[in-house]
């Protein structure tokens, strides 16, 4: 059986929390709201119509009770985070930011969720992973197929009171899955196929929804989003996607029916592998790229993580690494990109570019949302 760990970077705790508003009292914040002061619970303010306001308990931002529990074998971080982001954007089509407050996951503890990850056994009835056949062969041994699981709670206000009104539950499936026949041996991996990926994926659900419905506090009147992910291998340069999701609901302990989900991820420069749905999206990316390297020499890479949603691109984040020392180059070089993003980047989509130094350090920050022409620009300095 493999081990269960439980890691999480800070990175993805303050992803979500951006996500779901800003405490401090920025420009277009609403400020921190008492929503059941006699409980101590509060929240966290919005800061845009398209982010959640969180929930504060007792002054704190209340956590999730399972958060980073996964399978010691997700190396590859960007699965992790693809993940929880592609979760709370699904979720946003089922539970309205302006009509909902975001909760992390409260009804699964680590316990129950570390419990479920693991195998099948004799000790261990609730494992989602079928149970060793004691063979090691990358054909002949029984993989485990469930990789992660996320919790996401949506609440509602009413008369001072915030009651729980709808959950959202992904899973992530594996699509490799990675071990060792002996401990500190060789990796060895077993090779998922779609169709068996769907159809275990599906049972797994069909479990856990059976499972929530007996849960303390989870009434039969409660909807369950349920979003399905197809993890990255470990080397993929991005993360995964989800495939599918369903919305049980009346109390129902089976999901009758499924919606396919078509968002992909890619890199520019693709592999000579890969084929993106629009060919034009990484030709206006490498004139950008060609463009800002013949001005700028000093550039060790630009790539860009791409998303796609039904063969549209939907978002671009930008990753430039220089070897600038000077402040005024970075100062100079940052302006130079928002002028030629604005160019020859695509409109329409939310774009960032994050430049960093050889040594990893971010030293400037470009953004701008699929409404705006230009960017914000920003340059990190000392004083």
């Amino acid at each position: 059986m493999k081990k269960i760990k439980l890691g999480l970077m800070l990175s993805f705790s303050l992803i979500i929390l951006a996500a779901c508003g800003n405490v401090a009292s920025s420009s277009g914040a609403s400020g921190i709201s008492k929503n059941n002061s006699s409980s101590g619970y509060q929240t966290t303010g919005q800061t845009s119509d398209s982010n959640y306001e969180g929930v504060i308990k007792s002054g704190k931002y209340l956590t999730s009770k399972s958060r980073g529990v996964a399978l010691t074998q997700n190396e590859n971080v960007l699965n992790l985070k693809s993940f929880e982001s592609g979760l709370l954007d699904l979720s946003k089509g089922q539970f309205a930011t302006n009509d909902y407050i975001f909760q992390e996951g409260q009804y699964l503890s680590k316990a129950t969720v570390q419990s479920w990850l693991s195998r099948e056994s004799g000790s261990n009835s609730e494992g989602l992973n079928p149970k060793d056949n004691g063979k090691t062969g990358e054909t002949e041994r029984n993989p485990m197929y469930v990789q992660q699981l996320e919790e996401q709670d949506f609440m509602t206000k009413k008369d001072n009171k915030m009651t729980l009104a709808g959950i959202s539950l992904g899973i992530g499936m594996n699509s490799v899955d990675y071990y060792q026949k002996e401990e500190y041996g060789a990796q060895y991996k077993t090779e998922i196929s779609d169709a068996t990926m769907k159809e275990k994926g599906k049972e797994a659900a069909n479990k856990v929804v059976a499972r929530l419905r007996k849960t303390k506090g989870i009434s039969d009147n409660i909807p369950i989003m349920v979003a399905m992910y197809k993890q990255a291998s470990n080397d993929s340069l991005v993360g995964g996607s989800f495939y599918a999701y369903a919305v049980n609901k009346n109390g129902k302990t089976t999901i009758d029916s499924w919606k396919d989900v078509s968002i992909t991820s890619y890199t520019f420069p693709t592999t000579s592998s890969a084929t993106t749905p629009n060919t034009n999206d990484e030709t206006t990316f490498t004139n950008f790229k060609t463009e800002v390297q013949s001005f700028f020499p000093n550039l060790a890479g630009v790539t860009a993580q791409v998303q796609y949603k039904n063969k549209a691109i939907t978002g671009m984040h930008i990753n430039i690494t220089s070897q600038f020392y000077s402040e005024t180059e970075i100062v100079s070089f940052t302006q130079y990109l928002a002028t030629t993003a604005a160019k020859y980047l695509a409109s329409g989509i939310p774009i960032d570019i994050t430049v960093k130094g050889s040594d990893g350090t971010i030293q400037s920050f470009l953004a701008k949302s699929a409404k705006d022409s230009s960017y914000y620009t920003h340059v990190f300095t000392s004083y």
